[in-house]
């Protein structure tokens, strides 16, 4: 019995090797940036709802 060998891929040169490095690098730090983002997005909105609740108690207890 023979194995089909077709499936498996064929090593990387390193100069593949490096260009695919370097796009998975900058493809993580572009990912690490976007996070960066949404978490600001996400603790600004939180503390402006936040102070919003805040001012809405407070109106609500002068009252």
């Amino acid at each position: 019995m023979t194995e089909d060998l077709s499936y498996r891929r064929k090593p990387l040169t390193p100069e593949q090797r490096q260009a695919r490095d370097a796009t998975r690098r900058v493809e993580a730090e572009k990912a690490m940036r976007d996070h960066e983002e949404a978490q600001k997005a996400f603790y600004a909105n939180k503390e402006r709802l936040k102070a919003e609740r805040l001012a809405r108690e407070a109106a609500e207890t002068k009252a």
